[in-house]
């Protein structure tokens, strides 16, 4: 089991996102944390929910492995880029397929929903060829509210820290070094604060017993 696992969104192996995912790793590891990279690109499964959330539709393999690493993780860090307007359709498929209902939220008598992965703090590190304050001031930050506050808050994550990495097509060498280094050191100093498995003594919201096998 691991500390953190970082859930890589990019289509693309030699993509930023894939590097900024792997630096990120390095700076959580070097402060002595256990990390699992999710790379969704090398998972097999269909990322449509044919009916909804009308019946159970089976998970492939890599869907229940990525259950049980999300389970069994104290943090989440998901790394993406920003298109249009949106978070690419792998990672919505992803989500869309396996944070089921039932196992990922649920909703009370009242109606009101209740997240299944409380106990889990996040980081989403975002990456754009759109400035920040275009993304924020104009656009409505419409990828990172969808992401932070309608999937992994409502799920019950929290907090969740924010890195934005951008714009990127105008980016030099030197500027996606500096890039890198940074989430690396995000990484060192999310390890310091983040109490490890081992001490907690239990896994949080104890998921893995409701695991489907």
């Amino acid at each position: 089991m691991a500390d953190v696992l970082i859930i890589d969104g990019h289509p693309d192996a030699s993509s930023l996102c894939a590097a900024l995912s792997g630096s990120h790793a390095e700076g959580l590891r070097d402060s002595g944390r256990s990390v699992d990279v999710l790379a969704l690109r090398d998972l097999a499964f269909d990322p449509i929910l044919h009916v909804g959330f009308r019946e159970h539709q089976p998970l492939e393999p890599d869907l229940m492995r990525a259950q049980q690493l999300i389970a069994e993780a104290r943090r989440i860090v998901v790394v993406i880029p920003v298109w249009w307007g949106s978070m690419p359709a792998l990672l919505k498929g992803f989500f869309d397929r396996t944070l089921e209902r039932g196992w990922a939220f649920r909703y009370l008598p009242n109606g009101m929903p209740e997240g299944l992965l409380a106990g889990r703090s996040a980081r989403v590190i975002v990456t754009s060829d759109s400035p920040a304050w275009y993304l924020r001031f104009v656009q409505g930050d419409p990828t990172v509210r969808s992401l932070v506050r309608s999937t992994l808050k409502f799920c019950g994550l929290k907090p969740v820290d924010l890195t934005r990495i951008g714009p990127v097509h105008t980016s030099t060498a030197e500027q996606r070094q500096r890039w890198l280094d940074l989430v690396r050191a995000q990484g060192r100093a999310d390890a310091r604060r983040l109490p490890s498995l081992q001490a907690s003594g239990a896994h949080p919201s104890g998921l893995t017993s409701k695991l489907r096998t």
